[in-house]
């Protein structure tokens, strides 16, 4: 039960500011509201969170202080914004505490590790890239045997040594909608071939715990179990549109109690023949407002108009013909199946968020559609990485994933971790849409390294 408030988060979770969320839409908040319903406000309408384990639990750990620098899961996963962090609700917790909530902690919060700002200006500029980016950074090492080492960087944070050998800068994924992950985390690294993605879910909330929260000990495995739990049961839609209104009425299917039923399974209309029931790719993918497409009411009816928009957009993705070609990970792979995909293909925006009426990748296939390269985030470190058996070189971010990348200069917002492989390409995995408010996707979701001044080094 919603039962004390907490100090030191954003969104204080209190009963009258929860009870504000429930009444976000001019609904009064009373006992026939849905009690595992939380609204929010965010720029284009209204989201909405099912809870399908009811009123939200303080008690859970997920709520609770289990580190040792003041934070909970929930300071990086905001109810407000799809349970993440945005630009604008970290900027709001700045202003608000002056800079001393715990998402502002130099361990992953600082653009360089162990920052010691002692203004308000100076912390600003220290937590530039959380504050303009929402991006947290995390510290990897790259592994004695591997292929590869940094040979220089080109850091326009200017950091000095680190810890680790380099630094990854990561969006907090949404701790919601997770029942459709195939992978945990953008670049993988906390799953494994021999758990299943609810033991990696527990895996990543006790690394998480250790090492954003600065814990002195791991968690116990019942609370692993019932943070996943809390997780598991979390569903988040936009509800409502600022022009198209709810987007449940006139037989829409729109909000997050309709995707807390939509069937998943590992491979569900996967479009390269890994869908274990054999059922061929269907490219529309999406299916929540054909309804409205026939809608009647002349361009005078504001409302009707938009909802046929909406109607046309989903249309749209899923059939309007791009060329697919230079994607790492898709074109010019081999997949298990037997299928071999051309270096060029005409398919549409479904053919990787094949996931019915959710979005995502129904496998795990990490992929790079050239979004972190140098000229796309000029304000990530740069990594010029040689392979130590061809000397061949690659500039660009480095890839956070299980691999490193393959060549030139890179900086990070990609699928590999370092487990010392030369790959080519940078990959991430594929989100599901409808974990995001715009609110919460409008902004940078890639990530980047920045490694520690041990260049030359083998690693």
């Amino acid at each position: 039960m919603l039962n004390r408030c907490f100090v030191g988060l954003a969104v204080v979770l209190c009963p009258g500011v929860l009870a504000g969320m429930l009444s976000a839409a001019g609904r009064p908040a009373s006992a026939a509201v849905d009690p595992g319903v939380l609204d929010a406000q965010d720029p284009s309408g209204q989201v909405r969170t099912l809870n399908l384990n009811g009123a939200l639990d303080l008690d859970n750990p997920f709520f609770q202080d289990l580190g040792t620098n003041g934070r909970r899961c929930v300071t990086c996963h905001q109810p407000d914004v799809a349970w993440t962090i945005t630009p604008a609700n970290v900027q709001e917790r700045f202003r608000e505490s002056r800079g001393a909530d715990p998402i502002f902690t130099n361990n992953d919060g600082s653009n360089c590790q162990g920052a010691l700002p002692r203004s308000l200006g100076e912390k600003r500029a220290a937590y530039g890239l959380l504050l303009t980016r929402g991006l947290i950074r995390v510290g990897l090492d790259v592994p004695p045997a591997a292929e590869f080492f940094i040979e220089s960087i080109d850091d326009p944070n200017h950091c000095g040594p680190a810890t680790n050998d380099a630094s990854l800068y990561r969006r907090p994924l949404p701790s919601t909608n997770v029942g459709f992950l195939t992978a945990v985390m953008w670049d993988g690294r906390e799953s494994s071939p021999t758990r299943t993605i609810l033991e990696d879910l527990a895996h990543q909330a006790n690394a998480a715990t250790l090492g954003h929260a600065q814990a002195t000990h791991g968690l116990a495995d019942e609370q692993a179990r019932q943070i996943v739990a809390f997780e598991t049961g979390l569903f988040t839609a936009q509800i409502r549109d600022d022009r198209a209104g709810n987007l449940r009425a006139e037989d829409a299917r729109g909000g997050p109690r309709a995707l807390s039923v939509q069937p998943f399974f590992i491979g569900i209309n996967d479009p390269v023949g890994l869908n274990p029931s054999g059922a061929p790719f269907d490219r529309n993918v999406f299916t929540l407002f054909g309804a409205w497409a026939g809608l009647e009411g002349s361009h005078h009816d504001r409302q009707a108009d938009a909802r046929r928009t909406i109607a046309r957009g989903e249309t749209l993705f899923n059939t309007k013909p791009i060329t697919i070609s230079g994607v790492a990970g898709l074109n010019g792979v081999t997949f298990a199946s037997g299928v071999t995909v051309p270096d060029s293909i005409t398919g549409s925006c479904t053919i990787c968020h094949d996931s019915p009426n959710v979005g995502n990748h129904s496998v795990k296939a990490p992929l790079d559609i050239g979004l972190t390269t140098p000229a796309q985030a000029p304000y990530l470190p740069v990594y010029t990485l040689r392979n130590m058996l061809t000397q061949e070189t690659v500039a660009r971010p480095i890839p956070a994933g299980r691999c490193s990348p393959a060549s030139g200069r890179t900086s990070a917002s990609s699928r590999a971790r370092f487990c010392g492989r030369w790959l080519r390409g940078r990959r991430t995995s594929t989100t599901a849409l409808r974990r995001h408010s715009k609110k919460s996707s409008s902004s940078t979701t890639r990530a980047s390294t920045s490694a520690s001044p041990r260049t030359r080094r083998p690693i």
